[in-house]
């Protein structure tokens, strides 16, 4: 059975586009069938992120409006078969967006998918909602700082009352992905802890993301980190962050591009 995963937050510029093209990599690494959508209508990053921006003809609004067919809009990854992208549009409104539409695209893609991943935009609003609405997983991605860790807050809210399983009485899968995390700024308290964060979301902690120029580099490519360098530290990171997702016991640690250095273990039970 499909899973239909969120990636979101509330804030912009945490990382969730990354984090969706690099989840959605190491899930196809390991033979699932994969298609990562980007909701964010109006703007539309992901498929830079992951290397298709020349190669969008149709997108999602298209797809939800009946202008075009799913097969027409998706986009196969080059360098994986078993992963696919869902783009946004630039020139629609996130108005376009319409609930009966989306689960619609969303059925015709469970037939298809082992994993469908929805990166939501920034905020509250429209196309947030209709990311998360018909989600069974989501990962919350925040940055430990305090404003990014209140907005998250806010998203685990409306996870837990605006998603469509709320509404059907149940309550949808959460797991918190830390990134930017740096373990010597954070004990200088420049920025908040792991523990900190935990105590104030109070969610599974699924993977810790080091600060690290590998991210970038791997964007400014168009390749998700966990194809452009699976050895680097974040690109280790989202490996274990996935292995924990599909229900495996991993050892939280947080990885470091120093050879001698693999950072802080916790004895905090992964995700």
């Amino acid at each position: 059975m499909a899973k239909v995963l969120v990636v979101t937050s509330g804030k912009g510029g945490v990382g969730k586009t990354t984090s969706s093209a690099a989840l959605g990599a190491a899930l196809a690494h390991g033979g699932e069938k994969v298609v990562v959508i980007d909701f964010d209508v109006g703007l539309r990053n992901l498929d830079l992120v992951m290397g298709a921006e020349r190669r969008v003809v149709f997108d999602l609004i298209n797809v939800v409006q009946g202008d075009a067919k799913l097969n027409q809009a998706l986009i196969r990854d080059k360098r994986i078969e078993n992963l696919s992208l869902l783009p946004a549009s630039q020139t629609r409104d996130k108005d376009a967006l319409t609930e009966e539409g989306v689960a619609r695209v969303l059925d015709e893609l469970r037939q298809k998918f082992d994993w469908i991943i929805c990166d939501s935009p920034a905020g509250i609003e429209r196309g947030a909602t209709m990311a998360m609405r018909h989600a069974d997983v989501a990962v919350v991605v925040t940055n430990p700082e305090v404003s990014s860790v209140r907005d998250s807050d806010r998203i685990i809210g409306l996870l837990d009352s605006k998603t469509e399983l709320a509404e059907k009485g149940g309550r949808i899968e959460k797991h918190l992905l830390l990134t930017r995390y740096d373990p010597v700024r954070a004990e200088r308290g420049e920025m908040l802890k792991v523990d900190d964060v935990l105590e104030i979301l109070s969610i599974p902690l699924i993977g810790i993301i080091p600060e690290s120029e590998e991210v970038l580099r791997a964007s400014n490519v168009g390749s998700p980190v966990t194809l452009n360098n699976p050895g680097s530290a974040p690109g280790r990171a989202y490996f274990d962050a996935v292995r924990r997702l599909k229900g495996e016991t991993v050892e939280l640690t947080i990885p470091s591009d120093k050879k001698s250095l693999f950072g802080k273990l916790f004895g905090r039970r992964a995700a």
